[in-house]
């Protein structure tokens, strides 16, 4: 099998984004998203807080994503009406290739968010997937210790599930080894 490596860039403002992904190929002139698909229903799945990235940065995320040709999972168009939004959420991360975590502001007061990341570091376990990290308008030193607003959303979450305090751990522990991560730092840049 040869390697091959695959760079989607975006422009984001006056910021340019380069997602390197490297993947397995048994033809090395393959496109990721051909060979992706072959093993993976989605080429990418992100992870972030609506209510905090949805119609700025998110959205022209996902506007780079479709020009390139990635088919990316969205919660707001790719699930079906009347299904549950669980299963269907861990069966997306499951079948997606690379994992984009968004970080932001609220994205720890999202229980929603934080059983995504956990379901994330499991398939990262699990196999060669690999996960890219942008910090949106956060701090990434107060994501990766947990500090700050992130500290209070967790001490929330250890008061609301005092009776499956293992559940929060879980949750601390894929943040912790998901933020250890070189990300990209995106606080006070310009939307477009």
């Amino acid at each position: 099998m040869s390697r091959f490596l695959f760079v989607c860039i975006f422009q984001y403002s006056s910021l340019t984004i380069e997602l390197i992904q490297m993947a397995s190929s048994s033809n090395s002139s393959t496109a990721l998203v051909t060979s992706s698909r072959r093993n993976y229903y989605y080429d990418v799945f992100v992870t972030f807080r609506g209510e905090d990235t949805r119609n700025n940065f998110i959205d022209f995320l996902f506007d780079a994503f479709e020009t390139k040709g990635i088919f990316v999972f969205r919660d707001d168009t790719n699930l079906q009406k009347g299904e549950s939004i669980g299963p269907e959420l861990l069966r997306a991360i499951q079948g997606s290739h690379v994992f984009v975590a968004v970080f932001s502001r609220n994205y720890a007061s999202s229980t929603w968010c934080l059983q995504e990341l956990e379901k994330i570091c499991e398939c990262i376990e699990e196999s060669e997937k690999h996960v890219l990290l942008v910090f949106y308008d956060v701090d990434p030193s107060e994501v990766r210790k947990q500090s700050g607003i992130y500290s209070e959303a967790f001490a929330k979450h250890e008061q609301r599930f005092r009776q499956d305090s293992q559940m929060v751990s879980r949750w601390r522990e894929a943040l912790k080894q998901v933020a250890s991560i070189f990300g990209w730092d995106l606080r006070d840049k310009p939307q477009s």
